[in-house]
């Protein structure tokens, strides 16, 4: 992953009293959160917690109403600030796939590369093929979609995601959508991801994945942060009742 300026003590991404509503119906409410360069940090908690929201407000594809989102120490959330070039410094993976499927699978991993970034084709596609190789689908690159597996489809996004080279790559719920045979597969990778640096920010149902990958672990309840800390004193030993009803629900 490219290294960016960062601030002295490593800090990339910082939120600071971050609020968002939609109408009447509260979902982040004064979300405080700092993530480091190489750092994997795993937002878990029950569904309406906020998990994707607060995904989104750092990509800025949602405004926040209240608080900083910092990136480097600039608060990207500034309406000022030209947000297409802050999205061209992270890289979101959806629980969708997204994929167009009118393109081969290598033209889906370079798209943006050849039209956002105005890499010329055959940069862009030897850029691809690359990071197929490095997902495992290389032997794919000239096949549609349709014709892939819902894990191999994941797997394609999250090549597309990091062609790019992002400072940050926020993952959201990126197995939900699978069937449980393969999700082991987009855990796997993901897990290789960690262990090669890239700085990452992931909202997951999937506790065994946040216990394994996860340099800190993030329980959202109703918008808020109610328990953070290694992925062995919260999912292990947690010190608060919500966060051990969560974690009874799902055992």
């Amino acid at each position: 992953m490219s290294a960016s300026a960062g601030s002295p003590d490593g800090t990339l991404l910082s939120l600071r009293g971050v609020r968002k509503a939609f109408g009447d119906r509260v979902v982040l409410d004064g979300i405080d959160l700092d993530l480091t360069e190489h750092q994997c940090v795993v937002v878990v908690g029950a569904s309406g917690s906020g998990k994707s929201t607060l995904l989104r407000v750092v990509d800025l594809l949602d405004d926040v109403d209240d608080g900083q989102v910092l990136l480097d120490g600039q608060d990207v959330a500034d309406p000022w600030v030209n947000a297409d070039a802050v999205r061209a410094r992270l890289a979101m993976v959806f629980q969708q796939y997204n994929l167009f499927p009118h393109l081969r699978v290598l033209d889906n991993v370079t798209l943006a590369l050849r039209v956002v970034h105005r890499r010329p084709r055959r940069e862009a596609e030897e850029a691809g093929t690359a990071m197929l190789e490095k997902v495992g689908l290389a032997h794919k690159a000239r096949a549609y979609p349709d014709q892939l597996s819902g894990g191999e489809q994941q797997r394609v996004a999250i090549a597309r995601a990091l062609v790019g080279d992002p400072e940050l790559l926020l993952l959201d719920e990126v197995t939900s959508a699978l069937d449980p045979e393969l999700v082991g597969e987009v855990l796997d990778l993901l897990v290789a991801l960690r262990d090669e640096g890239t700085t990452m920010l992931v909202a997951t149902h999937e506790i065994g994945f946040a216990r394994e990958v996860a340099d800190e672990v993030v329980f959202l309840h109703d918008g808020r942060v109610h328990e953070r800390g290694t992925p062995a004193q919260v999912l292990g030993d947690p010190r608060r009742d919500r966060t051990r009803e969560f974690l009874r629900r799902l055992s």
